[in-house]
C-alpha cells in the first residue's frame, strides 16, 4: 500500500495536476468517476508499472520479513528416576545458580541400599584383615613343620648310618619307620606351604576383587541416592515449577518445570522467503525494529545463512512419505547480529521483530567495464534500498501503536 501511494505521488498526481491546471479540466465535470481512467490513463498505467517494479525490486534485492525472533533455549527440569517429592527448595520465577538444589525425591530405599553396600564392604575389609593374620599363622605352621622335618631327617640319617655300619643297636624296621616319618613331615611342610599360598591368593586377589566389586556397588548405590536430589544444570530462572511435597514425578510423563537460562540477546534468527535465496549472503547489512524496543531501528549484519530449508526435512518412520504434505514451502533461516556491540541490550528473549536486508552494489559501480544501462540499474537497485529503509522506519513508528491498539481490543 505504501509503495502504491509513493508511486501515485510521482505518476497519477502529476497527471491530475496537468489535467487540472494546464488543460483546465475540473474534477466533477470533465474528470468524473466514469472518465477517471480515460483522463488519467497515463498516470494510472505508469503508477501500476512503477508499483509492480518497485515491489519486485524491494522484495527481491532488499528482502524483508516479520519472522525475526530472539530465540532462546529452555532446560526441562527432570529427575533421572521416578519418585515422590519429599522436599522443594525453589519457587516460580526464582533465580538459581548452576548446582543449586531444586527439589529432592524420597530417598529411603536408596539410603538403605547405600547402607547395605557399605556394611558389605566393611565385612570384606574385615575378612581381608583376618586373612592377613591367617597368612602369618600359616608362616608359623610352615616353620613348625620344617623344624619337625629337620628333626625327622636327622633321626633318619643317624639310624641309616648305624644300619650301614651293621650296628646291632638299630634294626632295619626302625630305619624304615624313620624314613616314613621324614616323608610324612615333608608332606606336612608342603601342605602348610600350600595353605599359606592359598591364603596369600585370597589376600592378594580374591578379597581385593570382592572389595572392588563392593566399592562399585556402593558407588552405584550412592549415584542412585544422588539422583534423588535434582540440581540446576545452569544459571537461570525457574518457570512453571508447581511441585509440592507428595507429588509423584515421572521423567517420561511429567516434567517438574522449566529452567530458562539467563542470557543476553546477541543476535536474531530470521526467516526470509525462498525467492531471496539468491541474494541472501553473509555480510549483508540489515536493519530490524522490534515492538519490545519501540521507535528504534537497529543496524544488523547477516552472519550466517542456513544451507537447507527446514520444511523439507523427513524422518525415518514406518510410513512412506507423501510429498503433497510438503507443499507448504518453508523459509530460509538467517542469523543476524548487531552491527554495533550492545545494540540489542534490553531486548527480551523471544521478542519478535521486523527485519530488512539490503543489497549493496557500491563495489561493482567502480568497474570500468559496466555499461551505462547496467550502471543505471545498479544505482536504481541501491536507491530502492533507501525506499525500503524508509518503509522500515514507518513500520518502527506504527508497530508500537498497532500493538497498543490490539492490546486495547
Amino acid at each position: 500500500m505504501l509503495e502504491l501511494l509513493l508511486c501515485s505521488s510521482v505518476t497519477i498526481l502529476p497527471d491530475y495536476l496537468y489535467r487540472r491546471f494546464a488543460q483546465g479540466k475540473r474534477f466533477g465535470r470533465e474528470i468524473t468517476l466514469f472518465t477517471v481512467w480515460y483522463e488519467l490513463r497515463w498516470g494510472i498505467v505508469l503508477c501500476l508499472l512503477l508499483t509492480i517494479s518497485l515491489i519486485t525490486a524491494i522484495f527481491y534485492f532488499h528482502p524483508s520479513t516479520k519472522s525475526a525472533t530472539s530465540v532462546f533455549r529452555t532446560v526441562t527440569i527432570l529427575p533421572e528416576t521416578n519418585g515422590r517429592v519429599a522436599e522443594t527448595f525453589v519457587d516460580i520465577n526464582q533465580s538459581v545458580k548452576q548446582g543449586d538444589p531444586l527439589f529432592r525425591l524420597d530417598d529411603t530405599s536408596q539410603r538403605a541400599a547405600v547402607e547395605t553396600d557399605r556394611r558389605a564392604l566393611a565385612e570384606i575389609e574385615a575378612e581381608l584383615k583376618v586373612a592377613q593374620i591367617q597368612v602369618r599363622e600359616a608362616d608359623g605352621r610352615i616353620a613348625q613343620a620344617q623344624g619337625m622335618l629337620a628333626q625327622a631327617t636327622d633321626e633318619y640319617e643317624t639310624r641309616n648310618a648305624l644300619l650301614k655300619q651293621n650296628s646291632s643297636a638299630v634294626a632295619r624296621r626302625d630305619v624304615e619307620r624313620a624314613q616314613v616319618q621324614v616323608e610324612t613331615q615333608q608332606g606336612m611342610v608342603d601342605a602348610a606351604i600350600a595353605a599359606r599360598d592359598a591364603l596369600k591368593a585370597q589376600v592378594e586377589f580374591q578379597l581385593p576383587a570382592r572389595k572392588a566389586s563392593a566399592e562399585a556397588a556402593l558407588h552405584e548405590a550412592q549415584v542412585e541416592l544422588d539422583k534423588t536430589l535434582v540440581l540446576a544444570g545452569t544459571d537461570g530462572i525457574v518457570q512453571q515449577f508447581a511441585l509440592r511435597p507428595g507429588d509423584v514425578v515421572n521423567p517420561m510423563l511429567r516434567p517438574a518445570g522449566i529452567l530458562v537460562p539467563q542470557r543476553q540477546v546477541t543476535g536474531l534468527i530470521a526467516g526470509f522467503g525462498q525467492i531471496e535465496s539468491q541474494v541472501m549472503k553473509p555480510g549483508m547489512i540489515g536493519e530490524v525494529t522490534c515492538a519490545a524496543k519501540p521507535w528504534q531501528v537497529i543496524p544488523m549484519v547477516v552472519t550466517e545463512v542456513q544451507d537447507v530449508i527446514a520444511a523439507g526435512q523427513i524422518r525415518p518412520t514406518d510410513q512412506l512419505m507423501d510429498m503433497q504434505n510438503l507443499v507448504q514451502g518453508g523459509t530460509i533461516t538467517v542469523i543476524m547480529e548487531p552491527l554495533f556491540e550492545g545494540a540489542l541490550d534490553g531486548l527480551p528473549q523471544g521478542a519478535t521483530c521486523i527485519a530488512n536486508a539490503y543489497t549493496s552494489n557500491h563495489d561493482r559501480l567502480d568497474d570500468p567495464h559496466l555499461g551505462g544501462f547496467q550502471r543505471f540499474t545498479l544505482h536504481a537497485i541501491d536507491t530502492v534500498g533507501l525506499v525500503h529503509a524508509l518503509i522500515l522506519r514507518i513500520q518502527a513508528i506504527l508497530l508500537p501503536i498497532q500493538t497498543l491498539v490490539l492490546k486495547g481490543h
